[in-house]
């Protein structure tokens, strides 16, 4: 039986979305995985951007709302909150949950410098949240 993951986030636009595919892409089988936001809006073009770097499209894929699955009665074997640290309190929980994980991760929208500047912040963010993926995978295989 597959494991059901959700990666929740404010907005669903960066963060949740890339540990959503590379969960998917690292995991393969072993787990059904989905990504959601508080107030969903668009992907960030950075973030579309850096993942094509990894092979991966985010290109017309949507974002959806934590309210959404909710109401839609899904369940989840594990929530992974990737919200910053700093600004947790906006960070939406999902109700009904046996394992709720938090991972201490900036919000690209907030990254200041020119477009080179944030895109190399962009990818440090999808390196370490790659990096955390595949620690998830191996801590849940222990």
């Amino acid at each position: 039986m597959k494991k059901k993951v959700l990666f929740i986030c404010i907005h669903n636009s960066a963060r949740s979305q890339m540990a959503e595919e590379f969960l998917r892409l690292l995991g393969g089988e072993k787990y059904e995985v989905e990504s959601a936001g508080f107030e969903a809006t668009e992907i960030n073009s950075l973030v579309i951007q850096v993942m094509k770097e990894e092979g991966i499209d985010l290109t017309g894929k949507r974002t959806q709302s934590v309210f959404e699955l909710y109401r839609a009665g899904k369940f989840f074997g594990h929530v992974i909150t990737v919200c910053d640290k700093a600004k947790e309190s906006d960070c939406p929980i999902f109700p009904g949950t046996p394992k709720k994980i938090h991972w201490d991760l900036e919000n690209p929208e907030d990254f200041l410098g020119t477009e080179a500047e944030k895109m190399e912040l962009v990818r440090e963010l999808r390196d370490k949240i790659k990096t955390m993926v595949q620690q998830f995978i191996n801590k849940d295989e222990e």
